[in-house]
């Protein structure tokens, strides 16, 4: 079902806060257990991902509404992490995601930044043959010095930047 309308993209505003949890919710909830880490983030995203310098992204279709987001979450100087990005099943299989990874890319090279590394589960097949396609590359060390962030993850990631 690809998308027939553009997707209009919004940064991060107090009043789109509920559509970070809620999109991000319903896919942990469906595919694991919501950690105490996800619940801190999903209610206060303001405090965990902006104040601390980091951006959430909304993708809004025209008919269904806000449908998908995703965050850059900073670890440290030049360092963030791709996370909470997530789409609602009523529009998963119209390429948002891969529409909304793309715009997340695009706006982080913007940001001074040195490594951008994602976590997630090997559960996840779909998104993680997303972020291949879109170079990030499997990474032993980000897993080392990251994963332990999450129970759930077993996979780590790092964006490989195309010249």
């Amino acid at each position: 079902m690809p998308i027939s309308e553009p997707l209009i993209f919004h940064p991060f505003t107090p009043e789109l806060a509920p559509y970070f949890q809620q999109i991000n919710q319903q896919w942990i909830e469906k595919m694991f257990v919501m950690e105490d880490i996800d619940k801190e983030v999903l209610n206060h995203p303001q405090q965990y991902v902006i104040e601390p310098g980091g951006f959430i992204w909304f993708a809004e279709h025209p008919a269904l509404g806000v449908v998908g987001t995703g965050a850059l979450y900073k670890k440290a100087e030049g360092v963030f992490e791709l996370t909470k990005m997530g789409v609602l099943e009523k529009a998963r299989g119209a390429k948002v995601g891969e529409l909304l990874l793309q715009h997340i890319l695009h706006q982080a090279k913007a940001i001074a930044f040195n490594q951008l590394f994602l976590l997630t589960n090997s559960k996840c097949e779909a998104a993680i043959h997303l972020y291949e396609k879109n170079g990030f590359v499997h990474d032993t060390q980000i897993m080392e010095k990251y994963g332990k962030a999450y129970q759930r993850c077993n996979v780590a990631m790092k964006h490989i930047a195309k010249n």
